[in-house]
């Protein structure tokens, strides 16, 4: 039609001697119903390749949306063949397209089948579990696939295969944070003798700033930033851990609030004994997980246990920890705790682990205890002073730390200026991990951007510090509150904000500690040495339930570990 002369215009004329019909004319003639339903294939289809590419291509865009399209259409089974499709072979990959199987099964439960959080230990399921853990994850995909056939009947199923993803999705994070261990070694020292105690002590830990970025997979995936403290609570470092090696081959365990005062004693004498150690509320679970982690101990070993210790050691082991602070204090306590145990344990056992070494040490222990968690408790307690730590958005996961030089002066001012409020509420933050993942998983906006902000505005609070600037640090402590309940909504009890309402007068800043949802208040007051000032505020407020206030000062040491004669402590156990 555009060559006429190259057929002597034949087209052109055929053309404009067409029938012609305006869309008016059509519109009766169209299959309407064919029509939705090929631009609606149309739309799935090209949304399903743009939930492959996003996954594959690590994209921080939410498919929330196309979730809930997919569920409302009824075309679920499509995207739940593509999820699990998504690139075996890329473990992050992997882990977000199990994260989103689970929340196409949740969106199919359609709010029934009971709560979405609970146990993933059905025994169908062991076998795609099993896959992963070997690290074949296509086969674990197929076969996670297969089971899920088999639970799509009514919600409760639904609901319970979605946590059964999470479960799987748990796998792959704790294989990643395993990568640390690439970063723990130890030097072998003198052998303590026989009876001599091994004594760690350390502050716990506050954080101004950075929380929820250290934790997996956003320390990984999207790199963390925390700046922290390491503070004496009424002048006294509050947790501890002491260990000896003793004449029988068992290992003596023991649990207390303070040093001199053990609650829970616990005796090993065969490995039957430990194979709780990966049950966080079991007695004594954390320290038989550090025996583990610490290579004392070999689990699976078809040794007993007494050979074990007999063959290497000449004997067993004496372990005690304590933790003046009460539970759920959002201070750091089971991190440090791992720590302290950590340090006193292999010294112990005549080795020395450098302070690098051991915060990637407590990353392991806590993953082989099934808690999980972060590396900002650790770099807080162990380390000494005013600090900043951060991890890359690559694996192996290592964390690095970065000393904040203040002003000559300024620490003796923060610490006039510096008070915890414990709240008399129970830090109750089961669920807020599992919300936080679920969230970044889903990539959410406000939850990706908030990520960016909070390792933002560690950097600028670091700043802060060293500029030696009160009235600073405040906003930065209230803001990073803001973003803490924007990463975990919940975390703020009423009785809580009534309490921060009444202080918001007298302080620069404020924020709860750690996740939130109970604990410690800490807070940077206007004027220096205000405990009774603030005492006497709350006094006058009714309904605050039994709060406490307590001085804080920075410690400039960190973990300290010192031996002891063999009569300068007794034992405890039998």
């Amino acid at each position: 039609m555009l060559d006429p002369p190259e057929d002597g215009g034949e087209a052109l004329r055929a053309w404009r001697a067409s029938w012609r019909l305006s869309w008016e004319q059509l519109q009766p003639h169209l299959d309407r119903a064919a029509t939705l339903a090929s631009r609606r294939d149309l739309f799935f289809r090209q949304a399903l390749h743009k939930a492959q590419h996003v996954l594959e291509t690590r994209q921080d865009l939410s498919l929330c949306p196309l979730i809930r399209a997919a569920v409302h259409e009824g075309c679920s089974g499509l995207l739940l063949a593509t999820l699990d499709q998504a690139r075996a072979g890329d473990p992050g990959v992997v882990a977000r397209a199990l994260a989103c199987v689970a929340d196409v099964l949740s969106c199919m439960a359609e709010g029934q089948g009971g709560l979405r959080s609970g146990p993933a230990a059905n025994p169908e399921w062991m076998r795609p579990f099993s896959y992963l853990e070997c690290g074949d994850l296509a086969a674990g995909v197929e076969a996670l696939a297969q089971e899920r056939d088999k639970w799509l009947s009514r919600p409760a199923f639904l609901v319970r295969a979605a946590r059964h993803y999470e479960g799987a999705g748990q796998i792959l994070i704790r294989q990643a944070v395993m990568t640390a261990q690439h970063f723990v070694s130890m030097e072998p020292v003198e052998l303590p003798a026989l009876g001599q105690w091994v004594i760690a002590e350390c502050p716990a830990r506050v954080d101004f700033s950075g929380g929820w970025s250290d934790t997996p997979p956003l320390a990984y995936e999207h790199g963390g930033a925390v700046l922290g403290l390491a503070v004496r609570v009424d002048g006294r470092r509050p947790i501890g851990a002491r260990a000896r090696r003793i004449l029988e081959p068992e290992l003596w365990l023991a649990v207390g609030p303070r040093q001199d005062q053990m609650a829970v004693k616990i005796v090993c004498r065969s490995l039957d004994d430990l194979q709780d150690y990966c049950q966080p509320h079991a007695p004594g679970a954390l320290l038989k997980a550090a025996f583990i982690c610490a290579g004392i101990v070999h689990v699976h070993s078809g040794r007993p246990l007494s050979e074990q210790l007999l063959h290497t050691f000449g004997g067993g082991f004496e372990l005690h920890t304590w933790s003046e602070l009460p539970h759920g204090s959002g201070l750091g306590t089971s991190s440090i705790l791992a720590g302290a145990a950590l340090a006193a344990l292999q010294r112990a056992a005549g080795r020395v682990v450098g302070m690098e070494a051991l915060i990637h040490a407590v990353l392991h222990l806590e993953q082989v205890l099934t808690t999980g968690g972060g590396w900002q408790d650790q770099v807080g307690g162990l380390m000494p002073g005013i600090k900043m730590g951060h991890s890359r958005a690559q694996l192996p996961l290592k964390v690095e730390v970065e000393e904040i030089i203040v002003p000559e002066g300024f620490v003796q001012k923060l610490n006039d200026h510096l008070l915890l409020v414990y709240t008399g509420k129970t830090r109750l933050a089961r669920n807020l991990l599992q919300d936080v993942l679920r969230s970044w998983y889903a990539r959410l906006p406000a939850v990706v951007q908030n990520a960016h902000s909070l390792v933002q505005q560690t950097k600028e609070c670091a700043e802060a510090f060293r500029q030696g600037s009160l009235p600073l640090l405040g906003q930065y402590l209230t803001s990073y509150w803001e973003q803490k309940k924007l990463m975990a909504p919940g975390c703020e009890p009423l009785a809580v904000r009534r309490m921060m309402d009444v202080l918001a007068p007298h302080v620069h800043g404020q924020s709860l500690a750690g996740a939130g949802g109970g604990g410690f208040l800490y807070l940077l007051t206007k004027e220096p040495r205000q405990k009774a000032a603030l005492e006497a505020v709350l006094a006058k407020t009714e309904g605050l339930g039994n709060y406490s206030v307590h001085l804080v000062e920075v410690d400039t040491q960190g973990l300290s570990l010192q031996l002891l004669r063999n009569e300068a402590l007794f034992s405890c156990c039998p």
